[in-house]
């Protein structure tokens, strides 16, 4: 009986050693497999010193990796004059990151087979059917003008290369006839906006540069004539409610206003002032007839990571579908035509291409100057220095607020980039050469 018990315990011994091994490699298997970049103290350091330093009044981040909350941090004030301090459901105004919102609403549309992403505009937006485009002045310093070399599509007004212009910085004629016929006055409803930006030339030919306008705005437009109902009332039935978007909102109601973040302006000695005087400010006071497609939603670092989420989910979280896979997939392709070569209109972001509402990176960073990120990934920023992007190479979801402008005068952007891709060498610009080291290609 003792033999018979020895030799049972050495089998057994030896049974859960032969299983041991493939367990083993297993599970190391998994674990390689699950190492995760995000380094949540790192993250915390660098988002408190800009904050100790005077360099931001407030701020806040939220990171999802591989399907769990990775990262939550708040740091100073979201209103320095009644000392509100920056939380987690601190609302703030993202500006043009509403834009990729009205991508996906109008792709829900796409998915429903009601449009063509080369169907000309004048399809279904008869206001814009008489376009012509600005030629240069003639010998007595009038404006020059011809015709269309192509239809403008939907494609073009997805990924900005319609040839419209926003006013901004625009010296020529065009920006004359925009500022002075105003299409984006918040008075005017979509429809009267489109009608408008109509009377207006458009800047250059269609597919032949890319330059940020009122494009989106007219999507929103064309949500309204596709789906039959107000743009603000689309999304909230497509997109806000399906996600459980809880306080995402152009009106805030009087209960909210104390989550509310000011927006601040930082002059060039690091000074900052409380900013008002502004249209994305302005449109979150009262019920206006427009909802601009471009601009204008409040949201929460959570509401708006659960519309990322869904992104990096290809279109459906918590049970929820509010777009096909394929729909995603098409807004995060690089769509520019071949012919359009200048990205500088991103500068220090990289190597990127532009898909459907967002900027697509289509190569690893090149020098210490750009910014961290993976190829793949897609991203859109707003004016008063909020971000996002999805990366679903590394399956990371990211959302950065902070509430100042103008755009781009403190390096949060890019230190946040760095610490989160700083353990993948291919995403990392942390130990590049200087841009004027790098090799010419």
């Amino acid at each position: 009986m003792r033999q018979f018990l020895a030799l049972l315990v050495v089998a057994f011994v030896l049974g859960g050693c032969s299983k041991t091994e493939p367990e083993a490699t297993d599970a190391n298997r998994s674990a390689a497999e699950s190492v995760e970049l995000v380094q949540p103290e790192k993250l915390s350091v660098a988002l408190k010193q800009f904050v100790d330093s005077g360099q931001l009044i407030g701020t806040s981040a939220l990171v999802f990796e591989k399907g769990r909350e990775v990262y939550f941090g708040a740091f100073g004030l979201a209103d320095r004059e009644a000392q509100q301090p920056m939380k987690r459901d601190t609302l703030v105004r993202i500006y043009s990151m509403t834009k990729p919102v009205t991508g996906v609403a109008l792709m829900t549309l796409y998915d429903e087979g009601k449009f063509q992403l080369d169907d000309p505009i004048e399809k279904y937006a008869p206001e814009l059917a008489n376009l012509r485009v600005y030629a240069g002045n003639d010998a007595a310093g009038k404006p020059k003008y011809e015709a269309l070399s192509r239809p403008v599509t939907i494609r073009d007004l997805m990924r900005h290369t319609a040839g419209l212009t926003s006013g901004n910085n625009d010296t020529s004629p065009v920006g004359d006839l925009f500022r002075a016929v105003d299409p984006m006055d918040l008075n005017s409803t979509l429809a009267e906006m489109a009608k408008k930006l109509g009377s207006v030339p458009l800047l250059y030919q269609p597919g032949t540069r890319w330059l940020y306008s009122p494009a989106v705005d007219v999507q929103a437009y064309l949500v309204e004539l596709l789906s039959g109902m107000p743009f603000d009332q689309y999304l909230q039935k497509r997109i806000f409610d399906p996600l459980r978007m809880v306080d995402t909102r152009y009106t805030l109601a009087e209960q909210d206003r104390s989550r509310l973040a000011s927006v601040y302006l930082r002059s060039e000695d690091g000074a900052f002032t409380a900013f008002t005087d502004d249209n994305a400010i302005r449109v979150n006071e009262k019920q206006w007839p427009m909802h601009p497609g471009g601009y204008g939603l409040v949201t929460t670092l959570d509401d708006f990571m659960r519309f990322a989420r869904m992104l990096l989910n290809e279109g459906e979280l918590d049970g929820a579908r509010v777009l096909s896979a394929q729909a995603v997939r098409l807004m995060s392709t690089n769509a520019m035509p071949a012919e359009v070569t200048d990205t500088s209109w991103l500068p220090s972001k990289g190597t990127v291409g532009f898909g459907i509402d967002f900027a697509v990176r289509t190569a690893p960073p090149a020098n210490a100057e750009e910014a961290s990120g993976a190829v793949g990934e897609f991203f859109w920023d707003g004016y008063a220095n909020t971000l996002f992007w999805v990366d679903p190479k590394n399956e990371i979801a990211a959302v950065l607020f902070t509430q100042y402008v103008p755009f781009g005068k403190v390096p949060l952007h890019k230190t946040f980039r760095d610490i989160i891709y700083e353990n993948d060498p291919e995403a990392s610009a942390l130990n590049k050469p200087p841009a004027s080291q790098t090799p010419s290609t």
